[in-house]
């Protein structure tokens, strides 16, 4: 049987060993792509967390926690910024890159510098920090609904973690 010799079609069938490291997704801003984000996030092994400043927008994702307060991270922890029209994104992003994070990056057009650059810049944070912060995120599979958003940063943060550059495998 092929499972019983080919490791990836064995771990297809749910032969995959346990889950041994602790993995956070944190959603910066309540939005319909967080929404997304962080219930397929639990579905692929992380602690999933909303992070709005704002607290009447907190409502959350069933089984994902819902915060006004950043929590500590670490260099287990995705940070994906959904709203990049938010007042606050400066300062949050500025806090979340005081922390040892493994990825952060802010949604948002390519064809054009984010506003996180300026507003980074504006308070001060160093060039280095500035760039850790990816933009665009994900892979570009076309996405055009928060669907399809989340799952296309999603995949970019399983590949980056893995060392890959996603995509299709080679024909």
């Amino acid at each position: 049987m092929a499972s019983e010799t080919d490791p990836a079609c064995a771990v297809a069938h749910g032969a995959g060993g346990p889950v041994t490291e602790t993995r956070t997704l944190v959603a910066v801003f309540s939005s319909p792509v967080a929404e997304f984000l962080l219930r397929y996030g639990q579905d692929l092994g992380y602690r999933a967390v909303l992070f709005d400043p704002d607290e009447t927008r907190t409502a959350g994702v069933p089984g994902a926690e819902a915060t006004a307060v950043l929590p500590d991270l670490d260099a287990d922890t995705d940070v994906v910024v959904t709203d990049h029209h938010r007042a606050e994104l400066g300062p949050v992003l500025r806090d979340v890159l005081a922390q040892p994070v493994r990825w952060a990056g802010v949604m948002g057009n390519p064809r054009h510098e984010g506003p996180h650059v300026a507003a980074l810049r504006a308070l001060g944070v160093a060039e280095a920090d500035i760039a850790r912060v990816h933009r665009p995120i994900g892979l570009d599979i076309g996405s055009r609904r928060p669907a399809e958003i989340a799952i296309a940063a999603l995949a970019g943060l399983i590949a980056d973690r893995n060392g890959r550059p996603g995509g299709f495998f080679p024909r």
